[in-house]
């Protein structure tokens, strides 16, 4: 595998972020903006309920992040005002890989679902925290910390889901190894590892996938699998087998391929099971995780971004679906825009079982979000329309969906990042086109 050819188009489609950033064009007629009055507001997160939508997010100014949460209780037709989470001012720590994320519930009899919130916070250490709304999202609990008091090193890319209890499940990368090592490393008379300082496998082995619940059965955090890629953002949901976790694993030879977990069950720490393998070596980390979605008859439904090798390798997303609960079928290449990288892809299905797959990817120097839709086909496979830009220009990136009864809501960070906003939208099917994914 050619890493460095590759790292080299990880590198120009860091740069196509940062130059040449046009400002959004006015959003169409039937979106909402969500913003805090002068703050970059960037990073969203969101769910639904029935009609129910919440969106989280990120807004900064002067390098200091809070987190946010409006809801609406028409579909994301409207929105009320946004409400603060966090309680240490400037805590919240954001990124497109480390956004806050949310997750509804319904208790029985309840008219508005429960709002949790889950965010990376950096105050004299990094931790990850959770609070929880009983009224809707006007008001939040104080929050907790899940990790352990006074754990060292970084920790975040984390994901939660709710069980039908109302159970928060949360996981998240955790490098107190490498905070750890280095502390050896330093002491007297221990000499550093340089072996294990080049090698991307064993690096890995110093990271490693934490779980913990909180709740009415809150667990305290225990760790479930060392040698985690460090800085692509993990997948968690919840379905009627359990909770099943998704992130990206590192394997013998540097290949970074997806591995997935069913949550409380034995072998968890040994070597996870691939999604599929991809054949991808590269010694550092795409920052790039997967994304799942539970539809009907409990199948998983996964889609994740990887590289075709060979010697022009190409940036790809992939999408499979497990049926069994047990292993994921065969991937199909999911149709994009056509860019050397798309990343950041997301999926859900709304009531009716149609498929939506959103990501971003660069077109002549910009971030553009896009969206492809598509019906499941009697032999499994699915067969998808065409992929077309969310919005017709304009930088837009890091696209969220959430189900609706017919179609998806959809919201995304738009404009330069000084100013960005976020930007919401209800969306149907697009017309069928039958491009079959390969």
């Amino acid at each position: 595998m050619t890493s460095t050819r590759w790292s080299g188009l990880l590198a120009a489609a860091a740069i196509a972020m940062t130059v040449g950033l046009p400002r959004a064009q006015a959003p169409a007629p039937g979106t909402v903006t969500l913003a805090v009055p002068g703050r970059a507001n960037a990073t969203p997160w969101i769910a639904s309920d029935g009609r129910f939508v919440a969106v989280t997010w990120g807004a900064t100014a002067d390098g200091k992040s809070d987190i946010y949460v409006a809801t609406s209780d028409d579909e994301g037709a409207t929105f009320g005002a946004p409400v603060r989470v966090n309680t240490v001012a400037g805590d919240g720590r954001v990124s497109g890989e480390i956004p806050p994320r949310v997750a509804l519930h319904r208790p029985a009899g309840a008219g508005r679902p429960e709002v949790v919130v889950a965010w990376n916070a950096k105050d004299h250490g990094t931790e990850v925290k959770i609070a929880r709304s009983r009224d809707g999202g006007r008001t939040f609990a104080a929050p907790a910390s899940l990790q352990a008091a006074g754990a060292a090193g970084d920790r975040g890319w984390h994901a939660l889901t709710l069980d039908a209890q109302g159970t928060a499940h949360v996981v998240w990368l955790d490098h107190r190894g490498l905070a750890e090592a280095k502390a050896q490393g330093g002491a007297a008379g221990a000499a550093p590892d340089h072996h294990a300082a080049h090698d991307g496998v064993a690096m890995a082995q110093k990271s490693r996938l934490v779980y913990a619940t909180a709740g009415a059965t809150a667990a305290p955090e225990q760790m479930l699998a060392p040698g985690v890629c460090y800085c692509c953002k993990t997948a968690l949901v919840s379905s009627g087998r359990g909770v099943i976790a998704a992130w990206r694993h590192v394997y013998t030879g540097d290949m970074r391929d997806i591995a997935f977990a069913w949550l409380g069950r034995p072998g968890v720490a040994g070597t996870p099971t691939r999604v599929n393998e991809d054949g991808w070596a590269i010694n550092g980390c795409p920052d790039d995780g997967p994304a799942m979605a539970v539809g009907s008859q409990e199948r998983v439904h996964i889609v994740w971004p990887t590289v075709i090798p060979g010697p022009e390798p190409m940036g790809a997303l992939f999408y499979a679906v497990m049926s069994d609960g047990v292993r994921f079928g065969a991937r199909q290449r999911v149709p994009t825009l056509g860019a050397p990288k798309p990343s950041h892809p997301q999926v859900t299905l709304d009531a009716t079982g149609r498929v939506f797959i959103a990501w971003d990817e660069v077109r002549s120097g910009v971030r553009t979000a896009a969206m492809v839709d598509g019906t499941t086909a009697a032999d499994g496979t699915v067969r998808f329309g065409t992929p077309a830009p969310i919005v017709g220009g304009g930088t837009t990136l890091y696209p969220v969906m959430a189900p609706l009864p017919r179609g998806v809501v959809v919201a995304w960070t738009s404009g330069a990042p000084a100013e960005s906003t976020i930007v919401v939208q209800r969306r149907q099917a697009a017309p069928p086109a039958g491009t079959a994914a390969r």
